[in-house]
């Protein structure tokens, strides 16, 4: 069963259609990663299926209801369901890690003392210690950053959390340790989980591989058999070729990795 289906869905700046046909399937409970190269748009979808951005036309399906065609009201109860979590993870720097990550409580009217236990929860579950509760943005390494933005995502308990590359200016330790972390996150409380990227590593974590070129999903499969797959946008992606036009042809086992 999906829980995100996605159906002929465009988005359309001025006279540039960046989304031009995405038909997706995402499957319930289960990590389906959406890569591409630079510029093809992933972002651009992402934004769409989590309410940022509204799209041209087209559907987005959550749980059987078109999120497309529902009034406001109805779409933020919705949304409640999601968590984001933002590329560089956008903590506000004025904030300490206790407010970063409590500030939608915080504009709820929940007190402080309430607060404060929810928020150390959410901590553990990112593998940080208490110590960093009163912290500021600038005291935390990038890592750190990240976990603490995964950390404010969860404390709405979403079903559906959707990441925009996960690991951007990571060194490849902690994209690996980050990495773990939203595995563990998926499996321990059985999410959704979608995320754009560009590293390859992530194929080790998901379930599922999508490839976005100009504007349309032209691959979809599992990611324990992607490495084999002889689709020639999956070949060409992953041997980083990005020099002339997308070879078709099959390649020889041999000649496979």
């Amino acid at each position: 069963m999906e829980a995100i289906k996605i159906v002929h869905l465009k988005k359309r700046f001025d006279d540039r259609l960046i989304t031009k046909d995405v038909n997706l399937d995402i499957p319930k409970n289960q990590m389906t990663v959406i890569i591409g190269r630079s510029g093809e748009g992933k972002s651009i979808l992402l934004k769409q299926i989590v309410g940022l951005i509204k799209p041209t036309s087209g559907s987005i399906i959550i749980d059987g209801i078109d999120i497309t065609a529902l009034p406001e009201d109805e779409l933020d109860l919705v949304y409640k369901r999601m968590g984001y979590v933002f590329q560089f993870a956008a903590l506000l720097d004025s904030l300490n890690v206790l407010e970063n990550i409590g500030i939608t409580l915080f504009e709820n009217g929940v007190s402080r003392k309430e607060i404060i236990p929810i928020v150390k929860e959410k901590l553990r579950l990112v593998n940080l210690s208490e110590d960093t509760l009163y912290k500021y943005p600038s005291e935390l390494s990038g890592g750190m950053k990240k976990r603490v933005g995964l950390a404010r995502t969860l404390v709405t308990s979403p079903e559906i959390i959707l990441y925009d590359e996960p690991t951007t200016g990571l060194d490849p330790i902690t994209a690996h340790v980050i990495h773990d972390l939203m595995y563990d996150m998926q499996k321990r409380l059985n999410l959704t989980s979608v995320v754009i990227s560009h590293d390859v590593e992530i194929f080790k974590y998901a379930d599922n591989v999508a490839l976005l070129h100009n504007g349309k999903i032209e691959y979809f499969g599992s990611a324990k058999t992607v490495w084999e797959s002889d689709n020639p946008y999956i070949y060409q992606f992953i041997r980083g070729l990005t020099q002339g036009p997308i070879q078709t042809e099959i390649v020889h086992e041999k000649d496979k990795f």
